[in-house]
């Protein structure tokens, strides 16, 4: 929510086409993900670069990994930092969609 107005609106569209399973011409795959399905949105405003980066790997949902402004000037490159993150919650993402199919499995 602390994105601005616009940028959730596009990340939302975005979102949307992924939810539907199709691709929104804007999404990218991320660099450093070796075929685990994890694509980046980027869009610009008038305050910054904003990024979000979600998973299409599990059948069970979408998830969003991460969003956040990208601060640095030099290099389109994501920073260590937000990678870190990012490979976190994807792992966190599998254990949860494995939970969401075990418990589908069970009703």
């Amino acid at each position: 929510m602390g994105l601005p107005a616009d940028v959730r609106r596009f990340f939302g569209h975005a979102l949307n086409f992924a939810q539907l399973g199709e691709q929104h011409e804007a999404a990218k795959v991320l660099k450093g993900f070796a075929g685990a399905g994890v694509l980046e949105l980027v869009e610009d405003d008038a305050d910054g670069t904003y990024r979000a980066v979600y998973t299409v790997k599990f059948k069970e949902a979408v998830f969003v990994l991460h969003c956040f402004q990208k601060k640095s000037k030099s290099g389109i490159s994501t920073p260590q930092k937000e990678m870190e993150v990012i490979h976190a919650r994807l792992k966190v993402a599998e254990a949860v969609a494995k939970e969401i199919r075990d418990g589908k499995a069970h009703s």
